[in-house]
């Protein structure tokens, strides 16, 4: 009995420490595209008025923001900042309230496995393998142009703009797993001291 209650604190304390590592890397990720965003909208600016747009700007700007909002969604969903409707539970006694959180965290892990899910069928991986990376064979079987298609300006592979849903699915997972651990009691619940936002009435 000892033994399994060890094993599951030694598995419940990795997926904290895994959640907290790739929330580090979600930070450095976030204030690294903030810092692109900015430089690439002052250059949008500097060459609208020269008389010399760059179009590829326009849409490298709107991609830097695509993958902000899901980096900084996932960030958010750790640190508990996610929107919540509370008029249920401002009611309920603490013992509820606990049920309550477990049951939304479980609710978005649901959510992230869905989503990682939908990547998996939509990306096939499997079937751009079995067709030796031949994006042009494998669509015309598949009718997934995924990998044929590249971005209007700055011709990209548009799988390569994609990748934050899967990433972002795996983060998600990772971090409503976290939660999870700490609504069910598995592990205290830990904070964020690098993170200055600490509850959702800050952000406002």
């Amino acid at each position: 009995m000892e033994e399994h209650a060890l094993e599951r604190g030694s598995f419940s304390r990795r997926v904290l420490d895994a959640s907290d590592f790739v929330l580090r890397c979600e930070r450095r990720l976030l204030s690294g595209l903030m810092g692109l965003l900015i430089a690439l909208v002052l250059l949008n600016v500097v060459t609208r008025y020269a008389g010399v747009p760059l179009y590829w700007v326009d849409e490298a700007s709107v991609y830097c923001v695509v993958w902000l909002t899901f980096i900084g969604a996932s960030a958010m969903t750790r640190l508990r900042l996610d929107f919540a409707v509370t008029l249920l539970t401002d009611k309920l006694g603490e013992k509820a309230v606990r049920i309550a959180k477990a049951s939304a965290s479980g609710g978005v892990l649901l959510l992230g496995l869905a989503l990682l899910a939908m990547c998996w069928l939509y990306m096939d991986p499997v079937g751009i393998v079995r067709y030796g990376f031949d994006a042009k064979e494998y669509a015309a079987e598949s009718f997934n142009f995924l990998y044929t298609e590249r971005t209007q300006t700055l011709n990209w592979p548009t799988w390569a703009v994609q990748l934050i849903l899967p990433v972002f699915s795996l983060t998600l997972s990772l971090h409503a797993l976290s939660n999870l651990v700490e609504d069910l009691g598995l592990q205290p619940r830990r904070t964020h001291a690098e993170f200055h936002v600490t509850n959702a009435d800050a952000v406002n």
